[in-house]
């Protein structure tokens, strides 16, 4: 193991730890609140449609204002509600989907509107929650270059219409860009890969461990672009979904076709015992 490699490593771990304990990370998550057409009041009334946490705004804020894709927010109450810097009275709102989604601060609240297929929420931050310090932490297997694996990558063309299920019981066609092949203690396994912007792979994918040393509901693993036909695969940092952190999250679960039979003994393991039992 060259000390770069095990030093690389390491700092990326230590990045995932920060970003999930930073202000937007998943352990500030608060609340996800499904819009629906029309008027949506937003508040800490238990009634509201958006509820905010008790103590951290007026009962009556405001309200969201959906029709059909569209979501704009008005605020009719006193609290300082800002977006980059400026108060705001009014403002459409930019889904989390896009390039700049509108993040709306107020006071130790951060709100975003998101869209998943055809539905829209509004996700909360809540920066006072214990959880951002009480966590015990990220638990990972030992950094093992064995589990650095070169695959080879054929590309869809076009690309595959590929059957992506989460945890709120949807299923959604994602675009399969390729497969990657690679072989894991003699047993030939493959992936089909999601892409991100800048040629990314994303991967989402199962395997006998889960439930038992890893999240139940599998793992996420990101790739560099593919090269002359072959991408490296490092296992050592595939890492538990957000899910694994907080109930308000919309993940992505592994497609059938990303279900491995082999156990992948690398990257993230499940951070409690208790984890193990939640889905």
């Amino acid at each position: 193991m060259t000390d770069n490699f095990l030093s690389s490593t390491e700092t990326w771990r230590q990045e995932m730890e920060k970003i999930l304990r930073g202000p937007t990370g998943w352990l500030a998550l608060a609340g996800l609140s499904w819009l629906h057409e029309g008027v949506n009041l937003i508040g800490t009334d238990p009634a509201a449609d958006v509820r905010l946490p008790a103590g951290t705004a007026s009962p009556n804020l405001g309200r969201i204002e959906v029709h059909g894709s569209e979501a704009v927010l008005h605020v009719t109450g006193n609290d300082p509600t800002v977006v980059r810097g400026t108060p705001v009275e009014r403002i459409a709102l930019v889904p989390d989907v896009g390039d700049s989604p509108t993040f709306v601060d107020l006071g130790e609240l951060r709100l975003v509107l998101i869209r998943r297929g055809p539905h829209l929420g509004i996700r909360l931050w809540d920066n006072r929650r214990a959880e951002r310090s009480a966590f015990p932490g990220r638990r990972w297997y030992p950094i093992d270059p064995a589990w650095r694996v070169t695959a080879s990558f054929a590309a869809h063309d076009p690309p595959l219409a590929l059957s992506v299920p989460n945890v709120q019981g949807e299923v959604n066609q994602e675009r399969a860009i390729g497969k990657v092949v690679f072989t894991i203690s003699g047993t030939s396994c493959s992936l089909e890969a999601l892409t991100e912007e800048g040629g990314e792979l994303f991967l989402i994918f199962a395997d006998p461990t889960n439930g038992d040393t890893t999240y139940p509901s599998g793992r996420f693993l990101y790739t560099a672009e593919p090269s002359d036909g072959s991408v490296v695969l490092d296992f050592n940092r595939a890492y538990s979904p957000p899910c694994a952190f907080t109930p308000y999250a919309t993940c992505p679960l592994p497609p059938s076709e990303n279900r491995l039979t082999v156990r992948v003994e690398a990257g993230e393991m499940v951070h409690h015992p208790s984890a193990e039992a939640r889905r």
